[in-house]
């Protein structure tokens, strides 16, 4: 009779400042894999230790560089090759979640090809969190656990004991996720209706409900270049709000993002590790979420529920 499985967790080089975290909560020591690059800029990811028969975990974000993606697959095909057992992908961040959905004629559904890649890969699994749309679930044709931001921000935002708390959403794409957090901390819920003439740029911008003396939250899966909610937060401390705080899973913060925030009347924005970013704002915390996928890995590992991870 076979016994079960041994677990190998391992680590793509932009994930390593997580992969290193969550190895540590789960008390064992991150498996040694190496990168051959060549002078063209092509890069060869190689196990090295045995990984046969194991149940091999693979930590990485997709996002941009694409290379970021692509060193993903090859780790995946590798471990195939390698006799895994089976390959799980550990995708904190999914890249190219925006590209949900034919928006207008004649462009790529990006997070869908990126779901066909990964399982053409061989990939058995994947291990996300926050994905920009609930939906991207089912272009896998694999088990996709997703995982919620919300069993760490939740809880911080209870601690902060905040009177005539508000929970806003950016846009009325978050509203599912805003009226959750309202439920749960038994608030008030505002929205924000924007207008995009392109991607990154808003033409018009409006909220929907009060927020005259609230101590407002604002909660987003994640922030890019941050003009939707430094937009959202400026317009309402103009209308009153006490305070403003955000939440966003996943801290992309491109171009001058972190200088918007810090002339903002954000006064903290609450972001996860998920993503590496050079944090050089006063504003900007970093929640971790290690012991979360910690314990997600381990509950698949071991084929046991992972609900336990969900606040709500």
């Amino acid at each position: 009779m076979f016994g079960k499985a041994p677990m190998k967790l391992f680590s793509a080089r932009s994930s390593r400042h997580l992969a290193e975290k969550i190895a540590g909560e789960l008390g064992i020591t991150l498996g040694q894999s190496s990168v051959t690059s060549f002078s063209d800029g092509e890069f060869q990811p190689c196990f090295d230790e045995s990984v046969r028969g194991d149940m091999v975990f693979i930590v990485q974000s997709t996002n941009p560089p694409a290379e970021n993606l692509f060193e993903l697959l090859l780790m995946i095909d590798a471990a195939k090759r390698a006799s895994a057992y089976k390959v799980i992908a550990v995708i904190p961040y999914y890249g190219f979640a925006r590209q949900d959905r034919k928006d207008r004629p004649r462009v790529s559904i990006g997070s869908k090809l990126s779901a066909d890649l990964l399982s053409t890969a061989g990939v058995d699994r994947v291990i996300t969190m926050d994905l920009h749309a609930d939906q991207i679930q089912g272009f896998f044709n694999v088990p996709v656990d997703h995982l919620f931001g919300s069993a760490i921000f939740a809880p911080y935002i209870a601690n902060l004991n905040l009177e005539n708390l508000t929970v806003s959403a950016p846009d009325m794409g978050g509203s599912k996720r805003a009226n959750a957090y309202s439920r749960h901390l038994q608030s008030e819920m505002v929205l924000c209706y924007k207008l995009r003439k392109k991607p990154n740029v808003i033409e018009e911008m409006s909220i929907i409900g009060e927020v005259e003396g609230r101590n407002v939250v604002i909660i987003d899966d994640m922030v890019d270049t941050a003009g939707t909610l430094v937009l959202a937060a400026d317009m309402m401390k103009e209308r009153g709000a006490r305070s403003i705080r955000a939440f966003a899973t996943h801290p992309i913060l491109s171009g001058n993002a972190i200088e918007r925030i810090d002339n903002s009347a954000i006064e903290e924005l609450v972001v996860t590790d998920s993503v590496p970013f050079n944090n050089t704002s006063k504003k900007i915390k970093v929640l971790s979420i290690a012991e979360i996928f910690a314990n997600t890995i381990q509950a698949v590992n071991t084929n046991q529920s992972i609900s336990t991870n969900f606040l709500f």
